[in-house]
This record gives structure tokens, C-alpha cells and sequence, in this order.
């Protein structure tokens, strides 16, 4: 078949990992033809660019600048990024037909693209459904319901979810809330189709992981907690920043914070005033180093903001599964995170409005034998239910 994907993600090349480079690989390497649209910010000052890599087509189409700037920029670029990838596919794209038109969310302003494709190729649609927006803006306070913009991006979501032939879900309680709020849309299109990778063969190297720790100056001694990602308001920064402040006088414990994002100013200005001696903040880091910092650290660390109400299921789960160490959550009551971690027993998970659960969960993760044993189930558990195959076959049974 051909496939067409359009994603905001980066695919600066098809063979880095990643939840959807390495699910366009799956495809490619079992015999389909891949085309991928992605956006290239206008912030990188290069042109759209189309290119063939490894046997994959890859169309980067230049937009306004969507991450880490100010809303009104954010939502201006986001409005046009629906017309600037329809421009790019009819001039690149205008005598290829395709068989399936797959999509992520963000964003949710791709349905004009999509029908076009549709209509004009006759070709099927998967939504992958990663974000439910414009709900989690209500969440966060960042849109009231009662506004213009809310109503527009709602008929905007919910004319995505009426052109797509199927959506795949992250979990069970993502296909519970889009049933409930979505009367309008048949359950049978509604399906899990998980956050997946492709998990790389990961050794433990003692001389490795002193080295790492050594490099960016992370204490041996300890129990290396990390966070690695986006850095914003669903990410409950002022959360994650009182539980460093509580565990300053706790000497078992390290916390290491990498990534990007609206709130990194905060935590700098927090690090440079109050000067942490149980914390590492470190800028943004290439996907090769990250994932190299993370197998010298010994728990991963989910935080989601205590106000949403979607359930989401953050993919960073999955670089901390690879590198076989547990997950320690601090997130909303409605995420059903907690329930895989419970049952795959290989994490802990908290409420984001409490600290001291935080530091008893915290705690006990300090227990090497605890840790050894919960990172065993986390790989087992990622290779049973999160591989880019259990993804690959959800998708395909509708073509079989």
C-alpha cells in the first residue's frame, strides 16, 4: 500500500527512534510505500525540503513557529499549518495516490488535508490520537468554554474525528472519554492502538553509566531520578519543583531534569536562586545522548498537572521501560497510567497535588532490590504491549 503520514513531529531521519519513525519503519520494512509529511519550524530557517531516505519519502514543509513560544504565535501557526501542508502535498504529492492516510494529534487541524486525500484517492484514515485538544486547554485554564476560540477548535476536533475511518487510542480510558463526549461517532471506529517503539537491545555498563554520571557531574552514591521531556503546564512544573524542595535533606535521592519547553525559565530561575544540591537541570539534549543519560539513571519520572481531566499516556513511559528502570507518576486521578503500572508492577504512582505521597513513593524506590526487580517487568512489559508490531497489526487487521 501507500501510506501517507502527517505529523508536526521532527523526522530528521526515519531511522532515529521514535513512537513514529519507528512505526513508519515497521511499515516500510514490510513492504509498503511511506510518504511522510512533517512540519519544519520556522525558527530552524530552512526551506520545506522533500526528500527519499532509506527508502521512505519524507516532505518537510516549513511553518510558523508552534513550540515554545507565545500562544497567540502558537495559535496563528497552528491555524495555517492545515493550509500550508495541503499547498505542499498538491505541489509534491499530486500524482501519487494513496491507500491509507495516517494522522496524529496534535494538531487537530488537518481535516481539510485529510478529506482532500480522501476524496480524491478514495483512501482509507487511521487517526492516531495522542492529544484531546481543546479539552486539555480547558484543563490547564488556558480556554475558557464559553470562548470563541474553544468553540472553534472543538467543531475543528470534531470534524477530525468524523472524516477518520478509525481512531486508535492510547488506552482503554482515552476510548472511554472520546465515547462519552463524542455521542455522535460509532464505537466500532474506536480502538487501542498504544504509544509503541521498536525497543533497542540496551547493556547495562557500569564504566558507561560512571562516565555519563561523571560528564554532567550526577552524584554516584544515589538514586538517580529522571525526568526527560517536555517541560510546560501539563507537565505540573510547580509540583515537580516542590518535590525537590521537600527532599533537599534527603541524601538517597538525586533528581535530574532534562528537556524544553514554556516553564524551562521557571525551573532555571528556581535552580539559579535556590541553588539545589540534590538536583541537575540540563538544556534539551540530541535523542542519542538523552537516551544514554537515561541508562545511567536508575527511576524514570512521569508528571501530569492534578487538574486534567483526559486521560493521557505519556510516550516518555516508554524510554524509561527500554532502559529497564521503573517509572515513578505524579499525575490527575483520570489518566489510567496508574493501572498499568500496577498491573505490570513495574512502578509507583502518585497524585500530582501530593507531596508527601510523592516522598513515600520516592522512598521506597530507593530500594535496590525493589528497583532491580521493577525494571526486570517494565522491559517485559514494554515488549509485551508497547512494540511498534502490536501497533503495526492493530492498524493492518482493517486491511486484511
Amino acid at each position: 500500500m501507500n501510506i501517507l503520514f502527517l505529523s508536526l513531529g521532527g523526522f530528521e531521519s526515519i531511522e532515529t527512534q521514535g513512537i513514529y519513525s519507528d512505526l513508519m519503519r515497521h511499515f516500510r520494512d514490510n513492504g509498503h510505500d511511506v510518504y511522510i509529511v512533517n512540519a519544519r519550524e520556522r525558527r530552524l530557517k530552512k526551506p520545506t525540503e522533500y526528500t527519499t531516505e532509506n527508502g521512505v519519502h519524507l516532505l518537510k514543509v516549513k511553518i510558523g513557529n508552534i513550540t515554545q513560544n507565545r500562544l497567540l504565535e502558537k495559535g496563528i501557526s497552528t491555524l495555517m499549518i492545515e493550509f500550508q501542508f495541503l499547498r505542499a502535498i498538491k505541489k509534491y504529492f499530486g500524482t501519487t495516490m494513496f491507500d491509507l492516510v495516517m494522522y496524529s494529534t496534535p494538531p487537530i487541524t488537518f481535516e481539510k488535508v485529510i478529506r482532500y486525500i480522501k476524496k480524491r484517492d478514495n483512501a482509507k484514515t487511521y487517526l492516531l490520537l495522542k492529544d484531546i485538544f481543546p479539552q486539555n486547554a480547558v484543563d490547564l485554564k488556558m480556554l475558557r468554554k464559553d470562548s470563541f476560540i474553544y468553540r472553534y477548535f472543538r467543531m475543528k476536533e470534531k470534524k477530525l474525528y468524523r472524516i477518520s475511518d478509525h481512531i486508535g487510542c492510547m488506552s482503554q480510558a482515552n476510548v472511554d472519554f472520546i465515547e462519552n463526549h463524542n455521542p455522535q461517532l460509532s464505537p466500532n471506529i474506536l480502538e487501542i492502538c498504544p504509544n509503541s517503539i521498536t525497543p533497542l537491545v540496551i547493556q547495562k555498563d557500569e564504566d558507561k553509566i560512571n562516565s555519563i554520571r561523571k560528564k554532567y557531574n550526577i552524584p554516584s552514591a544515589r538514586t538517580i531520578f529522571l525526568y526527560g521531556g517536555n517541560l510546560g503546564k501539563p507537565q505540573a512544573i510547580d509540583f515537580l519543583l516542590e518535590c525537590i524542595e521537600t527532599n533537599q535533606s534527603n541524601n538517597q535521592a538525586f533528581f535530574v531534569i532534562v528537556g524544553a519547553g514554556t516553564e524551562f525559565g521557571k525551573i532555571e530561575a528556581y535552580f539559579r536562586t535556590k541553588q539545589p544540591s540534590n538536583a541537575k537541570l540540563i538544556k534539551e539534549l540530541p535523542k542519542d545522548e538523552y537516551e544514554v543519560l537515561a541508562n545511567a539513571c536508575d527511576i524514570g519520572l512521569i508528571f501530569l498537572h492534578h487538574h486534567f481531566t483526559i486521560p493521557n499516556f505519556p510516550s516518555r513511559i516508554l524510554s524509561y521501560m527500554q532502559a529497564s528502570i521503573p517509572v515513578l507518576a505524579a499525575t490527575d486521578e483520570h489518566t489510567d497510567l496508574r493501572y498499568a503500572l500496577e498491573q505490570g508492577n513495574f512502578g509507583l504512582w502518585c497524585n500530582s497535588s501530593n507531596v508527601d505521597q510523592f516522598n513515600e513513593k520516592l522512598q521506597q524506590l530507593t530500594n535496590p532490590l525493589v528497583r532491580d526487580m521493577m525494571g526486570r517487568n517494565a522491559r517485559k512489559y514494554l515488549e509485551e504491549n508497547y512494540t511498534t508490531r502490536h501497533s503495526y497489526e492493530m492498524i493492518m487487521k482493517h486491511f486484511e
